[in-house]
């Protein structure tokens, strides 16, 4: 078994700003790290054809290294028809060809190590393809056979068996099961292209611990584990089901004891993780892994034990409101879970499911968020410029925060969300599986700006995926390099700061600050302070390090701004 990552140089000062580099062979690197997410399809565009591919990352991987982060994490690449746009996986150890070739692959994570990158990939380990030659197998395969235990196959209910076999609920929208021709039913949380797998079989653990270590040996550094609270099933005869509780989701989970909910977090899922740790820890560095597991705090702190992932993702700091004491509650339990786990805790505020954050924090407590999205983002309507100014002053704060923070695509420009695309452009599976109800997730996974003109704003020689609006040119990366103010320059100030002064793990919160102000100081000596308010406050003594507004007046720090203070 080789380990090609420990093969290539470390950075030069030269290209890293003769900073501490958090991306070497430390096995702690992930524990401060910034993480970059690439939705590779919306990324970069090398060939022409309006999908972005791998070549087209490895083009703008000088990108990321400018821009200050520490790894980057590539959504899913494999083979695939895009029923969920790449999350329905045909082959697991491949790459869609539109997308490049495993030597593409290859190519981008030797220039991704030699920038001083880590490499993350996303790992599908819940279902497959419909298209994946092992569903093919189970359709062609009886009742009963090998090839369909690999799944969740089962008779239906009713006179003859026209009743799904439960009663539980797609992600998605509509049932979870759908019928093949001789009669059997198939479990699908997620898409019907996207067909369960059946975790109590060998056979799967065994496959699966084949990707890991294909993966590894290419010299992929972490797994960022999709719906990693999902595997295992309560599959003992008669299933049951799920009822008043909650059809639909993680919802229902805080009414059922912890563990035992029929198809979510479920305790078994820990002996996988167990089993995949050992593997991790061949490698050296051992490879990191981060679950996304939508399950309540107390619980996400096991899966992120030393002994499984290693790390899960928060999604309660994403989901909590623009408020200096919600923030405050949530910023110190995820601390202290994090701790009790032996991890560090992760920060997010956008990623490819959610509406950007520069939008989504601009609306009001309550807001139907599907509602708006129908609403093509005027009702109610959003102010760029006010939405913009709350997006920079939460990443300020976010980046302050001990622990990894993951970055999504177009955030460093201050992409809002594409809130009004019309429905005919629409790929998102939810909109046609929910029957037209639930818009979907397109509007955070619009092609990103390059330049001011050009096709598709330079994200490749062709068209777009997803239609560009023409607003998107005054956020192009060319419009704000070098830019005064801008905030891909708040960004890449604001990391290189992060980095220098990174040390130990720990904040103490400020108690002497008004209401609506959220205040800490980091071991290390320096101080965060975000005005959640709606005026302005007189501003703590200290050097201004960085503030996410224009420069402060009379002493006082204007609402929605974070500055960082020595």
């Amino acid at each position: 078994m080789t380990d090609r990552a420990t093969t290539h140089d470390s950075p030069s000062p030269a290209a890293r700003g003769a900073l501490v580099d958090l991306s070497s062979r430390d096995p702690d690197w992930w524990r401060q790290a910034v993480v970059y997410q690439v939705y590779p399809r919306s990324f970069a565009d090398s060939d022409g054809d309006g999908l972005g591919d791998l070549r087209g990352v490895t083009r703008r991987l000088g990108h990321l290294a400018a821009l200050g982060v520490d790894a980057v994490w590539l959504s899913p690449f494999y083979p695939s028809e895009l029923a969920d746009g790449g999350y329905d996986v045909a082959d697991h150890r491949d790459v869609d060809p539109r997308l490049g070739t495993l030597d593409d692959f290859d190519a981008l994570t030797a220039e991704a190590h030699r920038l001083g990158l880590k490499v993350i990939t996303d790992l599908v380990p819940n279902h497959t393809s419909h298209l994946h030659p092992w569903f093919q197998e189970a359709l062609r395969s009886a009742p009963g056979s090998a090839a369909r235990a690999r799944y969740v196959f089962r008779e239906g209910r009713g006179e003859h068996g026209e009743l799904p076999p439960t009663d539980w609920q797609s992600v998605f929208g509509g049932s979870a099961w759908r019928r093949v021709p001789d009669g059997q039913w198939y479990l699908h949380l997620f898409a019907p292209e996207q067909p369960d797998l059946n975790w109590r079989e060998e056979e799967v653990r065994a496959d699966f611990r084949a990707t890991l270590r294909f993966w590894s040996d290419r010299g992929v550094d972490g797994f960022r584990v999709d719906v990693a609270h999902a595997l295992v099933k309560d599959l003992d005869e008669p299933l049951r089901d799920v009822g008043d509780i909650g059809v639909t989701g993680e919802d229902s989970l805080p009414r059922l004891p912890p563990g035992s909910h029929p198809y979510w977090d479920r305790d078994e899922v820990h002996e996988i993780y167990r089993d995949w740790r050992r593997i991790f820890d061949s490698y050296s560095p051992p490879r990191t892994a981060v679950a996304e597991a939508w399950v309540p705090d107390s619980r996400r702190a096991l899966y992120a034990r030393p002994d499984e992932l290693g790390q899960a993702f928060n999604f309660e700091y994403l989901q909590a409101g623009w408020d200096a004491g919600e923030l405050r509650e949530v910023i110190a339990s995820s601390l202290a879970t994090a701790r009790a786990a032996g991890a560090s805790a992760t920060w997010v505020l956008s990623n490819h499911d959610v509406i950007r954050h520069a939008s989504r924090l601009m609306l009001p407590p309550g807001t139907d968020d599907n509602a708006w999205l129908l609403a093509g983002g005027r009702a109610p309507a959003v102010d760029a410029a006010a939405g913009l100014a709350r997006a920079r002053a939460a990443t300020l704060l976010m980046l302050a925060l001990p622990g990894s923070a993951y970055v999504y695509q177009g955030e460093e420009l201050g992409l809002p969300e594409v809130a009004d695309l019309p429905t005919e452009v629409l790929r998102d599976p939810i909109w046609e599986q929910t029957g037209h109800v639930r818009k979907g997730r397109d509007g955070c996974r619009v092609p990103l700006p390059w330049t001011c003109a050009g096709p598709s704003y330079g994200f490749g020689p062709g068209g777009a995926w997803l239609p560009q609006p023409a607003y998107f040119a005054a956020y192009a990366v060319e419009a704000q390099d070098g830019a005064e103010g801008s905030t891909l320059e708040l960004y890449r100030t604001a990391l290189r700061l992060r980095r220098k002064r990174l040390d130990g793990e720990d904040l103490t919160w400020m108690e002497e600050t008004p209401d609506g102000v959220l205040g800490f100081a980091r071991s290390e000596g320096w101080r965060c302070v975000t005005n959640l308010s709606g005026e302005a406050v007189p501003l703590p003594p200290g050097e201004v390090l960085l503030s996410s507004g224009p420069p402060l007046k009379d002493g006082r720090l204007e609402p929605d701004t974070t500055v960082w203070l020595a």
